[in-house]
């Protein structure tokens, strides 16, 4: 069978030959690499534009920082053995093409264009250090932008990086071409040019052959100009000599006050720490819109003009770095000094006394003692000098007015014991022995206070106690009252010495009917086993009604009785207030007497809970519970039967429960009509009535005759053994509670104007304190990691609205005069800042734009703005001489920003396309943007030429 395959042929000499030529066939139809290196770029520019901006978003594009709607998305090349980046900038929302306060870039600013493309190497420069190259980048861009119909303007970064030089290159639709070019003088820059006549005439000569043309024929030139002026910094030596200045002028616009080192002496938190002003400074920024300038003298006049013929004027305060560096809020103020009482009330719980942590001796923790000294006794006598100031007591007013939020249990501001949780946080870093010291030093002050019957200062001595408070606040109120009823009881004692009257340690003003001292502020218990949960008030001579029945009174009971006709028992009458016209004893027809009662004893929160303690361990009987209350009650029945002699138990119904007698319906009310036909009610109608048993046993005593229902000495005690035995996380605990609140109310008293955003912010760190305390007020505490991480992130919580709060307290001083602007800066601050605010304890270090948001200043407040800039003086790092004209208060601009611009036609022009849009519109021939001040000079140009 024959093989299919084929025979094998060898290669003979004449092959290799050919194969030989071939090979040294230069074949012109391959392409370059610098032609794949266009092809490359034209590629990527045609996916670009056929993507669109909205689809460029979708696959990466990256915002820009200081701008909301700019982006830019990037690729990279190859070109033989060099990389590059080619990086194209656009926005999504079109606009004008030039506006001084909305640039996303130095390249817009510098040439006035919208969207370009950027293309340089990858080195660490990032700029092409050699010309020939730099030629070669640009040629190519050019050439792909053609090729892909694109109008977008190209650049390329050159020479070295400080001189911010770059050449460029625009295709117009039209044969005519923009070239680009920027270059930087970093010093020596030219006297000439420091003046705005040499740098109009630096653009004239762009386009004029010699300086005489501008003398034959008239050149428009248009001209805008930007000028940056900034403050002195507002450190301490500057606000002294701001204030000397404002002092001879006899000018204060601004607000600052002229007696004042310190920028915070009259905020409400300087009495504990001086903050660092927030706002360093403010630049505000003059525009002179476009106009057209014929000559170089006109260009003399506008720099020899004031800032105040501007046509705009913007505003931008320049903020301390610390309010975004710091991730705990200032680290100077209240939320770092919360922050180390959350960790000092974290350690009380490795003790089980105070004492522990102070003595030596003590098994107390040893880290604590070698890392944590106690401070020393002059700076432990000076707190409680201030706390334990005479001169400083509590009216019941004040009392009232910083009453606690029902939902944090603290100290109000101005007490005892909010004052102290203030002082802690600042003494010895707040660590737990410090804490420790003074308090024990601090419970010896008050017990001597209490062995001297000397008035407990900066607490109310009248008034019901406040539950809503904290327990030691409580406490310390109980033990207020008991020292001032002691005072008195000694003050009687002396009085009556020799005396054979019993001593009566209320006086009969104290006792006045109606005063607020005389009513027992507790709930009102139905002794019959009921509720009724209305608040309990037992009358007096100017307070004669219980529930919503109102009695008359008499003062003159005896001379009442006669014009009445009636027999008078005033022979035995003792303790009446007075008469109570609508009402009559039923059974001897003679006017009702309103009885003095004593003062319902005082209660704190744990009395009470010992109260229904007893109760539950009653197995729920109503009637032991009532006989909790039988002294008050029989108190009540012993003066009212002093009263009035002839009474019986409906009597004092009808005065001290009206809601407990019943009239009869179907009588009519008359005078005639007496007795009133009437009957008790059910539940005091039973047999077995606590209250008419309490009736029948009670003897005939006006409350001057009564034992006391409240002995001051017993609780007094109880108050100081208390105190004196209280647990470090007890107390801690407590602290920590009544700091935060403390410290929250001192800095709400701050004056920041009308700020609604500053309001709110301090309404939601109140409800942000309640939940995250809410765990401390438990009597069974423990070292819960999760409660004291919340305490700690409400620490950044606070730290954070610390942080506005001292913003718009300096906004407000210093543009007082100026609220309007105080109002829109803060807001724009608050909405730059709050979306930095966190909870967390690690700071987030993802948005680290800066604030840079300009406010437009009105013609009205103009001289207030321009008040800051008060003339520099000797002593301060100031030039002396001048280089620049536009001189503000004798400040020169920090920066000069100018345009020149050369307007010119193209419609009728044989090279304009017919299909372009630019050939309908004047086009910038020449246009020269500069920037600089005395010492560096930046220059940037673009020409359109038909080459």
């Amino acid at each position: 069978m024959e093989s299919s395959s084929s025979p094998k042929v060898e290669p003979d000499a004449d092959d290799d030959v050919s194969e030989e030529v071939f090979e040294h066939f230069d074949d012109f139809t391959i392409a370059s690499s610098w032609e794949r290196f266009i092809s490359k770029i034209e590629a990527i520019c045609r996916l670009w534009m056929a993507d669109g901006p909205n689809n460029l978003l979708e696959k990466g594009a990256i915002p820009l920082e200081n701008s909301k709607n700019s982006y830019k998305i990037k690729s990279e090349l190859q070109y033989d053995v060099k990389s590059y980046w080619m990086e194209y900038y656009f926005e999504t929302k079109t606009g004008k093409s030039f506006d001084w306060n909305s640039t996303f870039h130095d390249l817009q600013l510098c040439f006035g264009v919208k969207e370009f493309l950027l293309i340089a190497p990858q080195s660490a420069s990032g700029v092409v250090l050699d010309a020939p190259e730099a030629s070669k980048l640009l040629s190519a861009v050019a050439i792909a932008l053609s090729n892909s119909s694109s109008l977008w303007p190209a650049f390329v970064p050159v020479h070295d990086p400080s001189r911010k030089a770059y050449i460029g290159i625009q295709n117009t639709g039209t044969a005519f071409t923009r070239r680009f070019e920027a270059d930087r003088i970093g010093s020596q820059v030219p006297p000439s040019l420091m003046h705005l006549e040499g740098l109009y005439q630096l653009f004239v000569s762009k386009f004029a052959y010699c300086t005489d043309d501008l003398d034959k024929h008239l050149i428009k030139v248009q001209f805008a100009m930007k000028l940056t002026y900034r403050t002195l910094p507002y450190d301490d030596d500057n606000i002294k000599d701001i204030d000397v200045q404002n002092t001879k002028s006899g000018k204060n616009l601004a607000g600052e006050s002229s007696n004042e080192r310190l920028w915070d002496d009259d905020c409400s938190w300087s009495e504990w720490y001086s903050s660092e002003d927030p706002v360093k400074g403010f630049e505000l920024i003059a525009i002179w819109s476009e106009k057209t300038i014929e000559s170089s003298m006109e260009m003399e006049e506008v720099e020899n003009a004031s800032p105040h013929e501007a046509e705009k004027w913007f505003i931008s305060p320049s903020f301390s770095p610390y309010l975004l560096e710091y991730s705990n809020g200032n680290q100077f103020g209240f939320a770092s000094a919360l922050h180390l009482l959350v960790d000092a009330f974290e350690m009380s719980f490795e003790a089980q006394f105070l004492e522990d942590f102070v003595s030596a001796e003590s098994p107390g923790p040893d880290n604590l003692k070698s890392s944590m000294v106690i401070p020393p006794p002059t700076v432990r006598d000076r707190v409680l000098k201030e706390l334990f100031d005479e001169g400083v007591q509590l009216i019941d007013s004040a009392y009232d007015e910083h009453k606690t939020p029902q939902a944090i249990k603290g100290a109000p501001l101005e007490t005892l014991f909010a004052q102290f949780c203030l002082h802690s946080l600042w003494v010895g870093n707040c660590h737990i022995r410090a804490i420790a010291a003074l308090w024990i030093e601090f419970v010896q002050e008050v017990r001597w206070c209490w062995e001297e019957s000397q008035l407990l200062p900066r607490m109310p001595v009248n008034g019901s106690i406040d539950l809503s408070t904290c327990l030691i606040n409580q406490k310390l109120h109980m033990l207020a009252v008991c020292i001032k009823k002691k005072r008195e009881w000694n003050e009687d004692h002396r009085e009556c010495m020799g005396s054979e009257d019993q001593i009566d340690y209320m006086t009969e003003e104290e006792s006045a009917v109606g005063d607020d001292t005389s009513s027992m502020q507790a709930q009102n218990e139905d002794f019959s086993g009921k509720f009724t949960g209305e608040p309990r008030s037992f009358p007096t001579s100017r307070d004669l009604h219980y529930s919503d029945t109102a009695f008359t009174v008499s003062q003159d009971p005896v001379k009442d009785d006669l014009l009445n006709g009636e027999k008078s028992s005033d022979q035995t009458r003792r303790g009446s207030a007075g008469v109570i016209d609508s009402m009559m004893l039923l059974k001897s027809y003679q006017r009702m007497h309103a009885p003095y009662t004593q003062e319902a004893p005082l209660m704190t929160e744990d009395m009470y809970e010992e109260r229904l303690q007893a109760l539950e361990a009653s197995n729920g009987s109503f009637n032991y519970f009532a006989q909790l209350e039988r002294d008050i009650l029989t108190s009540d029945m012993a003066a009212f039967k002093a009263a009035n002699p002839d009474a019986i138990f409906e009597d004092f119904i009808r005065w001290h429960s009206p809601a407990d007698w019943l009239e009869d319906p179907e009588v009519e009310k008359s005078k005639d009509n007496w007795p009133p036909r009437g009957h008790l009610s059910k539940r005091m109608s039973e047999s077995d009535n606590l209250w008419r048993e309490l009736w029948d046993r009670a003897h005939a005593l006006a409350a001057s005759e009564q034992k006391p229902l409240f002995d001051p000495n017993r609780e007094g005690e109880k108050v100081i053994h208390y105190l004196e035995t209280l647990r470090p996380h007890q107390l801690l605990a407590q602290m920590v509670c009544t700091a935060f609140l403390a410290a929250a109310d001192t800095v709400n008293k701050t004056s920041y104007g009308e700020l609604k955003q500053m309001e709110t912010k301090m309404q939601q760190l109140y409800l942000t304190m309640a939940p995250a305390l809410k765990p401390l007020e438990a009597n069974r505490l423990s070292a819960d990691s999760e409660t004291i991480e919340d305490l700690k992130r409400q620490c950044v919580v606070f730290g954070h609205v610390e942080n506005l709060l001292t913003v718009a307290a300096s906004l407000h001083r210093k543009l007082v005069q100026a609220p309007r602007l105080a109002v829109e800066i803060f807001i724009d601050f608050y909405n730059f800042y709050i979306p930095r605010m966190g909870t967390g304890l690690e700071e987030d270090y993802s948005n680290k734009k800066e604030f840079d948001t300009k406010q437009i200043v009105w013609n009205n407040e103009r001289e207030v703005v321009s008040s800051m800039f008060v003339p520099p003086t000797a002593n301060q790092s100031w030039r002396k001489v001048f280089s620049m004209g536009n001189l503000l208060n004798g400040h020169e601009p920090m920066v000069r920003e100018i345009i020149f611009s050369l307007h010119d036609g193209v419609s009728n022009n044989h090279y304009a396309a017919p299909n372009a849009s630019v050939s309908e519109q004047e086009i910038d021939t020449y246009r020269m943007y500069i920037c600089g001040t005395s010492n560096d000079l930046r220059v940037s140009l673009s020409v359109v030429s038909c080459d």
